[in-house]
C-alpha cells in the first residue's frame, strides 16, 4: 500500500491518431473516504459498490478497522462495512497512517474529536508537509486536545473529547474538508452544530448525513450558506453506490479535447453541481463537451460525458468557482495553454496548500514545457498557443498525483514529448492511469522515461 521510496518517471508523446472509445473512470474518491467513516459510524452493515482502490481511501480502509469497525473486501469495488454506531468508535493500538490523504487526514480530525480516546496520526513526505490547523483549531472548540509539530502539521496526537461541544463557526475561507471534520465531530455532540461557509463546498458530506439517516438543514443567507446537523443522531447502514470521480474524468476529456482527431466518452460519471465548475469552464471555452444518459443514483446526480476535439478560446475564472473545482486547475491550465488568448484564474490561494504548492507548480510545469505563465497574487494567468503544445521539459511533480497526470496528458498533445519525474503517487487517486490512457491511444503513448 505504501509508495515505493523508487521515483517512477514517465513519458507521454503525441499517439499516431486521434483517442477514442468508452470507458469509466475509478470511483469518486471524495464519496469513497465518506462511505468507509459514515458506514463505520453507522449501526449496521453497510454495502459499497464502486469504491475506488486507490492509496488513499485503502487508508481510510485501514483506520476504520483500526478504530475498531469490521471492513471487508467482496470483489473489485466491492466492500462492505459493519459499523459500531456513533460515538461507538474505539481506541487504536497503534499510529494511523494516512499516507497522502489530506481529505483523509483533516476528516479524521473531525471523527476522532468527538470520541473519547487517544490517536496519534502521521502521513508520508507530502502529507506531513501539509498544515491541519484549518481543523484542528475550529474542533478544539468541542473540547478535544491536539498536539502536532510546529505549523500545525503531522505527526498529530488527539485526545477527543468525553462529551463534545456542539460547533458554531464560520470558515474564513471555502474548503469543503473543514466543514466536513466539523460535522463528523458534530455527530457525536448534543444539540444542534451549525457551519456557516462563504461560498458552497462540495456537499457529498451532507447528502451521505441524509442517506445515513441525518437530520441536515442548509439555508443560503447573506452571510453565506449555513449547514446545520442534529447531534447524536442513530446512522442506520444504507447501501452507496459510488459514481466515477469527475475529477479523474477530466483527465480523459482534456486529453480529448487536445489530441486531433480524438473523441471519448466516460460514462457514469459523478455531476454534482458543487464539482462541476471545470466542465462549466469548459463550456465557455468552447469545448464540445455534452451530457447523456442523466440520472440520480444514491442521492447523487450521474452521467456519461463525451469529449471530442475542437478549438478552446481564453476565458477569466471567477474566484467563486474554485470551490467546484479546486482540484482541476492544473489540466485546466493545459487546456488553457492550448487555447486561443489569454486565460485567467482568478482567487487560487487554496492551491499553496494542496500536495504541493499546486499553483506555483502548475507555473513551472508550463514554463518547463515552453509556455507561458504568471501568477498574480492568487492569480494563474495562462498564454494560450491558439492549438501547438511545445512540450519537450521534465516537470517535477512533488510527489503530487494531480500535477503528474496534467503533464502526462500535456505530453499527448505537444510536439515533443513530456516527463515526469515520478508517477508512482498517480496510484493514490487513479489506478492504471496510464494504461487507461494508452488503450485510449490504441498504444503505449505513456511509457517508462
Amino acid at each position: 500500500m505504501a509508495h515505493s521510496a523508487e521515483p517512477r518517471p514517465l513519458r507521454a508523446r503525441r499517439p499516431a491518431r486521434g483517442l477514442s472509445g468508452t470507458h469509466r473512470v475509478p470511483g469518486d474518491k471524495s464519496i469513497s473516504h465518506r462511505a468507509l467513516m459514515f458506514g463505520a459510524l453507522a449501526v449496521g452493515t453497510t454495502e459499497i459498490t464502486g469504491l475506488l482502490e486507490g492509496e488513499d481511501v485503502l487508508r481510510t480502509a485501514a483506520a476504520m478497522r483500526q478504530l475498531g469497525a469490521t471492513v471487508e473486501q467482496l470483489g473489485p469495488g466491492a466492500w462492505r462495512v459493519a459499523g459500531r454506531g456513533v460515538g461507538g468508535l474505539t481506541e487504536p493500538a497503534d499510529v494511523l497512517d494516512m499516507g497522502n490523504s489530506g481529505t483523509a487526514a483533516r476528516l479524521l480530525c473531525g471523527l476522532l474529536a468527538g470520541h473519547p480516546l487517544f490517536a496519534v496520526m502521521t502521513g508520508d513526505a507530502s502529507l506531513r508537509r501539509r498544515p491541519m490547523l484549518r481543523v484542528t483549531q475550529p474542533l478544539a472548540a468541542t473540547g478535544a486536545s491536539f498536539w502536532t509539530r510546529e505549523g500545525g502539521r503531522l505527526p498529530l496526537a488527539v485526545r477527543g473529547a468525553a462529551d463534545p461541544l456542539p460547533l458554531e463557526y464560520r470558515l474564513p475561507v471555502a474548503s469543503a474538508q473543514v466543514k466536513s471534520a466539523c460535522l463528523l465531530a458534530g455527530l457525536c455532540a448534543r444539540g444542534t452544530t451549525r457551519i456557516t461557509e462563504p461560498e458552497p463546498t462540495r456537499d457529498h458530506t451532507e447528502n451521505m448525513l441524509r442517506h445515513f439517516g441525518a437530520t441536515v438543514r442548509v439555508a443560503d443567507t447573506p452571510q453565506g450558506r449555513v449547514i446545520e446537523l442534529e447531534g447524536q443522531p442513530e446512522l442506520a447502514a444504507a447501501p452507496i453506490l459510488v459514481p466515477g470521480d469527475p475529477s479523474s474524468a477530466a483527465f480523459l476529456l482534456a486529453a480529448a479535447l487536445l489530441v486531433p482527431g480524438s473523441a471519448v466518452t466516460v460514462a457514469n460519471v459523478g455531476l454534482n453541481p458543487l464539482r462541476t465548475g471545470l466542465f462549466a469552464t469548459l463550456r465557455e471555452m468552447g469545448a464540445r463537451l455534452t451530457v447523456t444518459n442523466a440520472r440520480t443514483e444514491g442521492g447523487e446526480p450521474v452521467g456519461d460525458l463525451t469529449a471530442e476535439y475542437g478549438p478552446l478560446q481564453g476565458v477569466e475564472v471567477p474566484p467563486g468557482r474554485a470551490p467546484s473545482m479546486i482540484d482541476e486547475y492544473p489540466i485546466l491550465a493545459v487546456l488553457a495553454a492550448a487555447a486561443h488568448g489569454e486565460t485567467r484564474m482568478r482567487g487560487l490561494a487554496e492551491l499553496r496548500v494542496k500536495e504541493s504548492d499546486r499553483l506555483s507548480a502548475t507555473a513551472a510545469m508550463l514554463a518547463a514545457n515552453g509556455l507561458s505563465a504568471r501568477i498574480e497574487g492568487d492569480d494563474l494567468i495562462v498564454g494560450g498557443t491558439g492549438g501547438e503544445l511545445p512540450g519537450g521539459g521534465t516537470v517535477a511533480t512533488h510527489m503530487d498525483h494531480r500535477l503528474a497526470m496534467s503533464a502526462l496528458v500535456m505530453g499527448l498533445a505537444s510536439q515533443r514529448p513530456v516527463a515526469v519525474d515520478d508517477a508512482g503517487f498517480i496510484e493514490t487517486s487513479f489506478p492504471g492511469f496510464a494504461a487507461l490512457m494508452n488503450s485510449l491511444a490504441g498504444e503505449p503513448a505513456i511509457a517508462a522515461a
